[in-house]
């Protein structure tokens, strides 16, 4: 959304700012307030000609540039491939599959009406025979994974309907499950047909959110930051393949801008790149995951500002704004600067301004847009799977600058009864500073400003309160991470048809073997180097779960009973052992690396990856926030 409708819309709709809208829904004059606040900062400070509109890719060019994103551009390519896009085809569902497809099809269309020539089949890039076989695999992989997908949604009881869908009535303040073992495109698929929110829908008190929660399965939960950075990379393209099939399901226009290339910034500060600030904030504290300046402005305001009324809402001078922010740029690196001294309505809106000021949005040119639109999605858990792909789709950088403003965001509404402000009055003020940016387009249709304003209103706040369960990496994706892994390996161009059939049957027979053996109970060595000197054997049954194994890591080191390497990372200043920090690990097999929820349960993990090690490791200490 550019700035410029937004501040239009405060002059075409003063009817607006009222308590209630004419449905009785929430006030929105907080949002309206915000957005003649953002307009007066920046009238004086930005030239019409300084504006620079993300281009809306061409007919063909959009789906050229997802198949580039997921890694599939060889399937349009006049070049041959090696064969990594039979790879990631064989780990898709039916649905994910068909999303590719469409887009195919639709690049072949355009691609004809342009130049009249045909764009190469995927048997042509492949060679006919593979083609077939890879094809044929990539229907069983999804046939397989949607039945398991059918068994899960029909002998789960998931509370809230089929597939994690909305019951018609909810039980306030009972708890409902979120399922991530299925793909979310399949429940969709699976559910009952549903129009698109078209017309404004009733917002919903605060107080009034259902509470969800992600059921664990055997294999536990999984969140970002648990994966290892190589299997991590792979997340966003299934991510990106997910939620397209998911909004063909839906019947949703995921609409993604072209980021033009912008003016580097002089500043050290303000309008310098995420990625840029934290790389070179990295190299003066090592593993920072927040660009300083962000960690300093949230450290301050949760210092000085959390029970402060009106945070966050009510605006500091433009002027004193204005003069901290070149303060900022002269001193911050040279911890010349004091916090001190700064009124926390000023530290605010310094907050905002970093936001706005950013040379692309927080949310990204490429996907802004799609955030927006999921307030269009009438079914709550649906809105809340498309956020939570467009989480894991957002640049490292991206992501964990909007996890540590989210997480003060729900620091700031704890203290409601201190500060006046409800999640609500928090996601009105936040969600200009996060939509409108002057390098997004957007034409804001007459009559429909309080209808878009109200839902980014709601797509802010359903950040903030449900941004734990956005932050978990689903369940199906890890699954087809491991399927990834495990295929990787495999080549689909260099040996005889007969020779492939075969090592394809070997592989299935050995998979349907494996399957078939899968042990009641096994004796398991798990790894400590750093405090053993040998394995650490466990008998693991049914039961057995890693917090047990790492419970009987503590009694043994407590009582002596092991040939120890070391225990000063484990001994505390009483002498006592202080285990909390340690995890286990999975490392290897069709998985590179993994931090193991306390739940899983260790013998069904050994059965899924039996090639896999176990590890026992600490924590890496978080860096210092300033």
């Amino acid at each position: 959304m550019n700035s410029t409708p937004w501040k239009d819309s405060v002059q075409r709709a003063p009817c607006l700012n009222s308590r209630t809208d004419l449905s009785g829904s929430l006030s929105m004059d907080d949002f309206w307030t915000e957005v003649e606040n953002i307009k007066q900062s920046s009238d004086s400070e930005l030239e019409e000609g300084n504006v620079v509109d993300a281009k809306t890719p061409e007919e063909g060019e959009a789906e050229a540039e997802w198949l580039q994103d997921t890694g599939l551009s060889d399937l349009i390519s006049d070049h041959a491939s090696d064969g990594s896009n039979a790879v990631l085809l064989s780990t898709l569902t039916k649905t994910q599959t068909a999303a590719v497809q469409r887009r195919l099809d639709t690049y072949s269309h355009s691609r004809r009406k342009k130049c009249k020539q045909p764009v190469r089949d995927v048997r042509d890039v492949f060679g006919a025979a593979a083609s077939r076989e890879i094809l044929t695999e990539t229907e069983e992989s999804a046939r397989d994974l949607t039945e398991q997908g059918s068994r899960i949604l029909h002998n789960t009881p998931v509370e809230g309907g089929l597939g994690g869908f909305m019951s018609p009535s909810r039980v306030p303040g009972k708890d409902e499950l979120f399922n991530t073992d299925v793909a979310y495109s399949e429940q969709a698929a699976a559910g009952p047909k549903r129009n698109l929110q078209r017309k404004p829908r009733r917002l919903q008190e605060d107080c009034l959110l259902p509470k969800l929660k992600i059921p664990k399965g055997r294999l536990g939960v999984t969140r970002i930051g648990d994966l290892s950075p190589q299997d991590m990379k792979k997340i966003p393209t299934l991510a990106l393949i997910e939620l397209t099939a998911l909004c063909d399901v839906l019947d949703l226009d995921l609409k993604r801008n072209k980021a033009v290339k912008r003016k580097a910034s002089e500043n050290r500060i303000f309008g310098v790149p995420l990625s840029v600030l934290w790389e070179n904030d990295q190299k003066i504290i090592p593993n920072t995951r927040v660009p300083l300046i962000l960690q300093a402005l949230l450290s301050s305001l949760e210092k000085k500002g959390l029970d402060t009324e009106g945070i966050l809402r009510i605006s500091g001078s433009q002027a004193r704004i204005k003069s901290l922010q070149q303060k900022l740029e002269n001193d911050f690196y040279a911890g010349l600067f004091s916090w001190e001294e700064v009124h926390q309505n000023d530290i605010s809106g310094l907050l905002k301004r970093f936001i706005r000021e950013l040379p692309t949005p927080l949310l990204t040119t490429e996907y802004i847009s799609a955030f927006a639109s999921v307030q269009h999605i009438p079914d709550l858990k649906q809105r809340l799977q498309a956020l939570n792909l467009l989480v894991l789709i957002l640049p490292e950088a991206n992501r964990n600058a909007l996890k540590a403003l989210l997480e003060f965001l729900r620091k700031v509404a704890v203290q409601e009864k201190n500060n006046k402000m409800n999640l609500w009055n928090i996601s009105t003020v936040i969600a200009p500073n996060l939509f409108m940016h002057k390098a997004v387009p957007a034409k804001i249709p007459e009559g429909q400003e309080k209808q878009l304003a109200e839902g980014a209103a709601d797509v802010v706040r359903m950040m903030i309160h449900y941004q734990d369960l956005l932050w978990t990496v689903s369940s199906f994706l890890v699954a087809q991470v491991r399927k990834l892994n495990e295929n990787n390996g495999r080549r689909y161009q260099f040996y005889d048809r007969r020779i492939r059939n075969l090592l394809r049957k070997m592989h299935t027979d050995k998979e349907k073997a494996e399957k078939n053996q899968a042990e009641p109970s096994k004796m398991v060595k798990i790894q400590a180097s750093l405090f053993l000197k040998d394995p650490l054997e466990v008998h693991l049954d049914n039961g057995t779960k890693a917090v047990d194994v790492l419970k009987q890591f503590h009694k043994n080191v407590c009582q002596n009973n092991w040939n120890l390497v070391s225990t000063v990372n484990l001994l505390k200043c009483n002498g006592s052992v202080d285990s909390s920090n340690l995890v286990l690990y999975e490392v290897g097999g069709n998985i590179n690396e993994r931090c193991l929820d306390p739940d899983t349960y260790l013998l069904d993990l050994y059965n899924i990856n039996p090639n896999g090690e176990w590890i026992i490791k600490q924590n890496p200490p978080s860096p210092p926030v300033l």
